[in-house]
């Protein structure tokens, strides 16, 4: 929102719904303090008319269906309307059936609300004025939906976190030096995120004598069974779980100096910011082809796939990567390179110009 509040050409507001949870990463502040007005709302609380006139343009989520009736109601006013949309039907999909919790019969429930909500969604995207879709998976969806979309690719890496010459010389020459191949991985660790297959691909490679090395960041419900299988399997001297540690002051420096490849196990499709701010430090991504890395590894050139969910293939390609070393380092340079014409200035920067041309 700060960022909003000085690139738009006007006042900027914000409209959120009280919740009696925590807001993930929040914190908290003062009103009076923020460059930009906070309009709260309590629980079910709709935005009035008058209230949704007085703006030029509204910016929404398009994956939160309680916002699918905006389209209709800022029909025939003063308001342009554009939704932001990160989720396709698939990567739903996969969400539900990836659940470990969820009965059949909860499943069959939830895609069938699912289906529901996505007629309501392509309704409305039909009828407001513009789409941001972040991500390859989303745009390739929906701009058939709404002529008036647009790609982005959310991220964290601004041109001060990006990693440096000095640094890319000093992995380049870790690379080649024979040296192990540090890997790193971070992330929520979750079924969801796929983090069940890092202590067995590590194995595997263990037992194909690979040379390596892999740092897991991260915390979640895996993380005690993660740290048992390290221990367990004699990993302890290759495998190391730390606790999550802050962006921009722990991860990227470590991400920037002490790796070489990044390890994605992500099963679903969505639009994670990890592979651009790992391409960002320098790193190439080694994950499976779900969508959204499919996509951008095309784009780029930045990095390897297998199959969706094969860790044995992950595991596989890996020791072959091990014995191409050269290969890393070219694919570490396309990674720094693709990542750095979409910093998160740029691809801001493209999102507002969107915005203004609706009222230009």
């Amino acid at each position: 929102m700060k960022y909003y509040a000085e690139a738009w050409n006007g006042p900027v507001s914000s409209s959120l719904q009280l919740r009696n949870e925590a807001v993930p990463f929040g914190r908290t502040v003062d009103p009076a303090d923020l460059p930009f007005a906070l309009h709260l709302r309590q629980p079910g609380e709709r935005m009035d008319r008058a209230f949704l006139e007085s703006f030029d343009v509204i910016l929404c989520s398009g994956d939160n269906h309680r916002y699918l009736d905006l389209a209709e109601r800022c029909a025939n006013t003063r308001t342009k309307l554009v939704y932001i949309i990160e989720y396709t039907p698939q990567t739903r999909r996969q969400i539900i059936f990836l659940d470990p919790r969820a009965s059949i019969f909860a499943k069959l429930y939830s895609l069938a609300w699912t289906h529901r909500q996505e007629r309501r969604r392509r309704r409305a995207f039909r009828r407001c004025d513009g789409l941001q879709a972040n991500g390859y998976p989303a745009m390739e969806v929906y701009r058939r939906v709404n002529a008036n979309t647009i790609l982005y690719l959310d991220n964290r890496i601004t041109s001060a976190l990006v990693a440096t010459e000095a640094e890319i010389a000093a992995r380049e020459a870790h690379i080649r030096s024979g040296k192990p191949i540090r890997i790193l991985h971070s992330g929520r660790l979750e079924p969801l995120k796929g983090a069940q297959d890092l202590v067995p691909i590590a194995r595997r490679l263990l037992e194909r004598g690979v040379n390596f090395e892999l740092d897991i960041f991260g915390t979640g419900s895996l993380a005690a069974g993660i740290r048992r299988e390290i221990d367990a399997t004699g990993l302890s001297s290759r495998v190391r779980l730390h606790d999550p540690v802050d962006f921009e002051t722990g991860l990227v420096p470590f991400a920037r100096t002490r790796a070489d490849i990044f390890l994605s196990c992500h099963r679903q499709s969505d639009p994670s910011c990890t592979y651009l701010e790992s391409m960002g430090c320098g790193l190439p991504i080694a994950g499976y082809a779900n969508e959204m890395w499919k996509g951008l590894r095309e784009a780029s050139d930045a990095g390897w796939t297998v199959p969706l969910g094969d860790w044995k293939a992950r595991a596989d390609q890996l020791h072959d990567i091990a014995l191409r070393r050269e290969e890393i380092v070219d694919k570490a340079a396309k990674a720094v390179s693709f990542a750095s014409a979409h910093l998160f200035e740029q691809e801001f920067q493209r999102r507002i110009d969107h915005l203004q041309a609706l009222v230009a």
